[in-house]
């Protein structure tokens, strides 16, 4: 549970934040100081000055919205407010509406644009990411996947509401490709200076090492980039002294967690974070297989063990696939959430020290979301809105960079 600041006005400290006054009480009381003496003189992130974006807040549109993971990175510097979303997915939009207002439509996002009686909401920013499959090198289809050109109906809203600035999240591979040279062409002529970079999301304080390309672009000068916050201390051993924290890790995210209890969703009769803290069914094969594999092992671990446990698509494969069925340190940041986290054969998904997958929730957590965020829908549903949501916290790192900007 996140303190209270003996202050005039409560403030609650971060969840991150609590975790590592606690782990590391003097380095972080001294980063403090060092922060709070510099708002003393140069006051606090988009407050002040004489930009009309200063005195109020900035208004947001999120397409491809998913559950609102970029909205609420937004959302919790207290200086966004969002007046459109849109997704293709119905239970992605009715989680995004229970958690920021009934302001996301479901649909396809070329129907709104060909519809001329429709008209987008006066905005500020526009952020979303269109569906990264098309990029993705998990997919062996993806030359001519018609996903790859979502960016279109991106920049066409872009080019109807007329925003100071625009984020656009994406797979690493995007910026390699003929449609980010594209994209950069279409906003530079709209006025748009653009800028891009690959952002690993456990240098902004997510216990996970995910790598996504971020695209800035402003009408006002280019914003680039936010300032890592964490690093790696296997390779940084002088964090603190650069003004750095150590990565999250997947230990300090979910070590509060008891073990899962039923095999069912349990949002509405059960509080936070129990509610989607439930487990699976395992066969009596798979329990065995996973005590093969020790905490930070994988696929391997099971083949030299119990090679008579071993898919024979495994025994053939001789290299790669390293993190197939792979346990989480407990030490370090999570590998990439993605939408089948519960599937061990999927990916690096075993808990550290329990013989299980993780859960919805340890999930959740792994990617910054708080757990008083409302996810709606089935079990797959919802697994899809986490491994899909740009994590929180590393939208948030990037609007405070927009606020200091503007």
């Amino acid at each position: 549970m996140a303190k209270k600041l003996g202050t005039k006005k409560q403030r609650t400290i971060p969840s991150d934040i609590d975790r590592i006054l606690r782990r590391y009480p003097e380095q972080a009381y001294a980063l403090l100081r060092q922060s709070l003496s510099a708002s003393s003189r140069g006051g606090v992130v988009g407050e002040g000055g004489s930009s009309v974006y200063a005195k109020r807040k900035l208004r947001v549109i999120d397409l491809f919205a998913g559950a609102g993971g970029f909205t609420l990175g937004l959302c919790n510097t207290g200086k966004f407010e969002p007046v459109f979303a849109n997704d293709f997915n119905a239970y992605a939009a009715k989680t995004y509406n229970a958690n920021f207002g009934d302001h996301c439509l479901h649909g396809d996002i070329n129907d709104l644009l060909a519809n001329s009686s429709f008209k987008f909401p006066e905005a500020d920013i526009v952020i979303g990411g269109p569906p990264c499959q098309g990029f993705s090198p998990l997919n062996k289809q993806r030359e001519g996947d018609p996903r790859k050109q979502l960016w279109r109906a991106f920049m066409e809203v872009v080019r109807r509401v007329k925003p100071i600035a625009f984020v656009m999240e994406n797979v690493p591979e995007l910026l390699a490709s003929a449609e980010f040279n594209a994209i950069r062409t279409h906003a530079e002529s709209m006025g748009y200076l653009v800028t891009a970079d690959i952002l690993n999301a456990a240098d902004y304080g997510v216990p996970q090492r995910r790598k996504r390309a971020i695209i800035v672009a402003s009408r006002v000068g280019r914003i680039w980039p936010p300032t890592p916050t964490h690093a790696n201390p296997q390779k940084t051993p002088t964090l603190f002294q650069n003004g750095l924290l150590p990565w999250e890790t997947v230990g300090r995210a979910i070590e509060d967690l008891p073990e899962p209890e039923g095999i069912d969703i349990r949002v509405g009769t059960v509080t936070p974070p129990l509610d989607l803290h439930f487990g699976r069914t395992p066969t009596p094969k798979s329990l065995a297989r996973y005590r093969c594999v020790q905490e930070g092992g994988n696929r391997f671990d099971l083949q030299k063990k119990r090679p008579d446990l071993t898919p024979n698509c495994w025994i053939r494969k001789k290299s790669g696939g390293t993190d197939l069925f792979g346990r989480l340190w407990r030490d370090r940041p999570a590998f990439t959430i993605r939408t089948e986290f519960f599937k061990p054969e999927k990916g690096r998904y075993l808990h550290p020290t329990q013989h299980r997958p993780i859960t919805h929730r340890e999930a959740a957590r792994l990617q910054s979301f708080p757990d008083s965020f409302i996810f709606l829908g089935t079990k797959i549903e919802i697994a899809k809105q986490i491994g899909n949501a740009v994590p929180p916290l590393l939208a948030q790192r990037i609007a405070e960079v927009l606020l200091r900007h503007l």
